[in-house]
């Protein structure tokens, strides 16, 4: 039996009722199973046998038929053991699970492929969200893919080109809402709660993060079926660090991991409702009205899931951090020179918040620690030029070259014959 049940007042929801919120007091859903039957579901399951991805974990989801699902090949994503890195971050025992890696080059696609399938399951003919970017890019990917209608709700401002590119030319309808992000939440809301037959899929929707929960397994599998001490991952809207507690205590409850990992979110300094909260002991968070961050994918200021995600840390014996648009740059560039991973500038704040809660004392070196990177580098290039080197531009002669480098030239050989 499958459950919407609200995390304030258990009011539970039919699992195929369209509700974003509980009708009774209109806190937060989340999917609840029955795991006693899903014990006995798994027994029976080949699921163990499956390659890596989102759909491996088929019999953790709330989906009745697997063949309305829509797959692009998402999950799977490597977890990087960072050898080099280490040296700039402290603990001794360092992994990177690079998001980036899947189909439209973030996270987003783990919750799209379940939330646009359950849409499909539901006979929707309409998707839409609200987003900073990879959201919509991802939104518009699995829509294209089921042959569903897509409108994104953008902010007014700066959008990652590379991003805003792939909404485009998947086919979505862009609307830009004077505004930031949280703007266009609202006006998001608002819309699908007025027009039933449009769908929406920002992570307020319980079943997109259903998706966005096998990180968590697929880690727990990666390490040999074992729980890392400590997971590091950005916070944005609040979804991702929420759902990843959930796959870590599912897992557990079905003793599949014997321990859980602290949880550990971070986000950039001037858009910190969450992180500020959970170091000044607080039980609620004040919402900004101007967040701003060069990691445009973290610049949200009223985060949706903000209950979600200080519940996760606290239960996990977690923390939260802050770190500077100067630190988030630092870490980018030298996740990129160390281990040859090129991540967008809010993937880079796991490193550098890692970093920092080292140098403070508060992880400890001999901890196993995995970093999530949310997204590859190529969403945002335009930040990836602006820190990086210009290219050196000089004729074509070897001597030139040879300056230029550093290189010293080699006197000539004479051979002498005898």
């Amino acid at each position: 039996m499958i459950y919407q049940t609200c995390i304030a007042c258990g009011e539970k929801h039919g699992a195929d009722e369209i509700v974003y919120s509980c009708k009774r007091c209109g806190d937060l859903l989340e999917v609840e199973y029955d795991y006693d039957l899903l014990k006995a579901k798994l027994e029976k399951s080949d699921w163990r046998s499956l390659s890596l991805s989102v759909w491996r974990y088929k019999d953790f989801m709330p989906i009745r038929d697997p063949s309305k699902v829509i797959s692009l090949n998402e999950g799977g994503t490597g977890l990087h053991s960072c050898n080099r890195l280490i040296n700039f971050v402290g603990v001794e025992r360092l992994y990177v699970k690079n998001e980036g890696e899947n189909p439209t080059g973030s996270f987003k696609d783990r919750g799209m492929t379940v939330g646009v399938t359950n849409a499909v399951e539901l006979g929707m003919k309409t998707v839409v969200c609200a987003s900073t970017g990879n959201t919509s890019a991802s939104l518009a990917a699995y829509a294209a893919k089921a042959g569903l209608q897509c409108i994104v709700f953008i902010p007014s401002g700066k959008i990652a080109y590379g991003k805003l590119a792939q909404a485009m030319v998947y086919g979505a309808k862009v609307v830009q809402i004077r505004g930031n992000f949280d703007h266009a939440l609202k006006t998001v809301l608002e819309l699908s709660e007025k027009h039933r037959e449009v769908y929406l899929l920002n992570s307020i929707n319980p079943y997109r993060l259903e998706g966005q929960k096998t990180l968590a397994h697929e880690i727990c599998d990666q390490l040999n079926k074992r729980s890392p001490d400590r997971v590091v991952l950005p916070v944005g809207n609040a979804g991702n660090i929420s759902s990843l507690w959930k796959g870590f205590t599912e897992f557990h409850k079905l003793g599949m991991i014997d321990k859980l990992p602290k949880m550990t979110g971070i986000q950039a300094e001037g858009a910190a409702p969450i992180a500020r909260a959970i170091k000044n002991g607080e039980d609620e968070i004040l919402p900004l009205d101007k967040p701003e961050t060069i990691a445009t994918a973290i610049r949200i200021g009223v985060p949706i899931s903000w209950k979600k995600a200080m519940r996760a840390i606290k239960e996990s014996g977690g923390t939260a951090e802050t770190v500077t648009d100067e630190e988030i740059l630092e870490a980018q560039k030298m996740l990129a020179r160390s281990e040859g991973l090129f991540v967008e500038p809010a993937s880079a704040s796991s490193i550098a918040g890692l970093k920092k809660l080292f140098e403070m004392g508060k992880i400890g070196k001999d901890e196993v620690v995995v970093c999530v990177t949310t997204g590859h580098g190529l969403k945002d290039p335009d930040i990836a030029i602006k820190i990086s080197e210009k290219p050196s531009e000089v004729d074509a002669e070897i001597g030139s070259v040879e300056n230029l480098l550093g290189l010293s030239r080699s006197m000539p050989v004479t051979v002498v014959s005898r």
